[in-house]
C-alpha cells in the first residue's frame, strides 16, 4: 500500500501525464517525422498501464483494512 501523498501522485501521473505526453509524442511524431514512434508511445502507455495495475493493488489493499472507515473514525474525533 502507497503513503497517501505517493498514491496521489502516481494517480495523477497515470491519469494526466502519461496520456498527454503520450498523446503529444504520437501527435508531434506524424507533423515532424519523429523516428520510432508507434515504439515509444506503446512503451509510455505500458507504463502507464502497470502504475495503474499497482494502484488499484494499492487501493484494493486500502480499502480492505477499512481506509475509508478508518479515515472517517479519525475525521470525527
Amino acid at each position: 500500500m502507497f503513503p497517501s501523498k505517493v498514491y496521489d501522485v502516481l494517480k495523477w501521473v497515470c491519469m494526466i501525464v502519461l496520456p498527454a505526453i503520450a498523446t503529444l509524442w504520437f501527435t508531434l511524431g506524424k507533423i515532424w517525422g519523429f523516428p520510432y514512434l508507434a515504439e515509444i508511445e506503446a512503451t509510455i502507455i505500458a507504463i502507464d498501464t502497470f502504475l495503474g495495475a499497482l494502484i488499484g493493488v494499492s487501493t484494493i489493499q486500502y480499502n480492505k483494512i477499512g481506509g475509508v472507515k478508518n479515515e472517517q473514525n479519525n475525521n470525527d474525533k
